[in-house]
C-alpha cells in the first residue's frame, strides 16, 4: 500500500507558476508507475504526467513544454513544477501510483491507478 499526500496548490495568475509535492510513503516509489491527475467538476479524470520506474517522463499534449515532473533527491517526494499556467489548467491535482507497465498519461492507462493522495486545489485567473 502505498500513502500518498499532494501539497502545494493554490491561487495563481495566468502566466505563474506553481509546484506541487507528493509526499510517498509505505513503499518504494521507484518500483511504481507514479502519475499526476486532474479533474474538474463534471469532468473524468485526466491525466497528466507520468513517470515510470527507469525515470521516464511522459506528458499530456495540453501541458507538454510547461509541466515537468521529477522526483526529489529524498526519493519519497514527485514534484510536478507547472510553468506558464493558463486558466484552463484549473482542476484538482492528483499524485497517483500504480504497479505495471504502460506508465503514460492516457485515459485508457490511467484508469489502471490503485494508490491515491486527497488532491491540491489549483486556481488558475486570467
Amino acid at each position: 500500500q502505498v500513502d500518498l499526500v499532494e501539497s502545494g496548490g493554490g491561487s495563481v495568475q495566468a502566466g505563474g507558476s506553481l509546484r506541487l509535492s507528493c509526499a510517498v510513503t509505505g513503499a518504494t516509489y521507484s518500483r511504481y508507475c507514479m502519475g499526476w491527475l486532474r479533474q474538474v467538476p463534471g469532468k473524468e479524470r485526466e491525466g497528466v504526467a507520468a513517470m515510470d520506474t527507469d525515470g521516464s517522463a511522459s506528458y499530456a499534449d495540453s501541458v507538454k513544454g510547461r509541466f515537468t515532473v521529477s522526483k526529489g533527491n529524498d526519493k519519497n517526494t514527485l514534484y510536478l513544477q507547472m510553468n506558464n499556467l493558463k486558466p484552463e489548467d484549473t482542476a484538482m491535482y492528483y499524485c497517483a501510483a500504480r504497479a505495471g507497465s504502460w506508465c503514460v498519461p492516457e485515459p485508457a492507462a490511467v484508469r489502471y491507478y490503485n494508490n491515491w493522495g486527497q488532491g491540491t486545489q489549483v486556481t488558475v485567473s486570467s
